[in-house]
């Protein structure tokens, strides 16, 4: 997801997607764990869009 896509949503969108995006990143944890993740670089995909849904969310006012 784009930073852009991100400030176009308001703080109670964010604060979703955030949520799911923390729900996504604890079941591909899982699966990494029980050696079911064959795509190990979604994980690397999901912490950076969690750290760019927390920095627009910082951001606004």
């Amino acid at each position: 997801m784009k930073a852009a896509e991100l400030r176009a949503k308001s703080g109670d969108e964010l604060r979703e997607e955030l949520t799911s995006l923390l729900k996504a990143q604890f079941s591909l944890r899982m699966q990494k764990a029980t050696q079911q993740l064959s795509n190990t670089s979604q994980l690397r995909k999901v912490r950076r869009d969690i750290a760019r849904a927390r920095t627009v969310l910082a951001q606004k006012p």
